[in-house]
């Protein structure tokens, strides 16, 4: 039997790890050939690729920093390289960086707009020339965080606010070459990025109907349905994956 991703290439980013890994992982399942991206974790990025191969699946490295000026142009352009086009990019990388209201700095919200707002835009922009009209896809990293009051983190779901409006906004300017562009809102998820607190954990289990923390293998699965044929209908949206988790 075909795969739904048979042929397509994807670029991940911050796909070394967490979230990022899974989403490498799944789409290799279904067919694409996968170039991971990271910054900084090389080892973590090869054992990605080296268990994609393992399954018989193809990857790549693609290393950059989207955050950086070059990064994003150098990172699209280690996936051509690989694999000769682009057709699905998913803009995973992120930053989680906490500072209360006295604590943050300019200098904080820098850092983490850099990447999370900024470097998705610059990835994206650097990507679109290479993605196929009619079938090409953007899959973004958001967080139902974006709706949530979450004090320390005033800066990180600022910038998961910013990744939803771009979403739609990139959704329109894209929509008439054919390419959809959708964002994927994981809520509590146990990655590398978890706040570990009992407490936290608690409540947010609580919050959440279906009784657990999702798992990175949950938000990869609703980006690998964005990333198929069957959404092609979908755009401009910002689908929760969260197991029900209320903010």
């Amino acid at each position: 039997m075909s795969k739904p991703l048979e042929g397509k290439v994807a670029l991940v980013t911050g796909g070394s790890r967490g979230i990022g890994a899974a989403i490498a992982r799944r789409l290799a399942r279904d067919g694409a050939k996968v170039a991971v991206n990271y910054s900084s974790s090389k080892q973590a990025a090869e054992a990605v690729v080296r268990s994609i191969k393992e399954e018989g699946g193809e990857a790549a490295l693609a290393p950059g920093d989207v955050g950086a000026k070059d990064g994003p142009a150098r990172i699209a352009a280690a996936a051509r390289d690989a694999f000769g086009r682009i057709d699905i990019l998913v803009n995973n990388a992120g930053v989680l960086d906490i500072a209360t209201l006295d604590e943050a700095t300019p200098e904080h919200f820098e850092k983490v707009f850099a990447v999370n707002v900024f470097g998705l835009a610059a990835m994206t922009r650097a990507a679109a020339p290479h993605l196929p009209d009619q079938g090409g896809r953007v899959i973004n990293t958001s967080s139902i965080g974006a709706r949530a009051a979450i004090p320390g983190l005033g800066a990180y779901v600022a910038s998961k606010a910013a990744v939803d409006a771009l979403t739609r906004s990139f959704a329109a300017e894209l929509g008439p070459r054919g390419i959809t562009v959708n964002a994927v809102a994981p809520g509590t998820t146990d990655t590398d990025m978890l706040i570990r607190d009992p407490k936290f954990l608690d409540e947010a289990v609580a919050k959440t109907p279906l009784g657990r923390v999702g798992q990175p293998a949950d938000i990869a699965a609703t980006v690998a349905f964005l990333a198929s044929p069957d959404a092609g209908w979908v755009t401009g949206q910002v689908i929760d994956a969260s197991g029900g988790l209320r903010v």
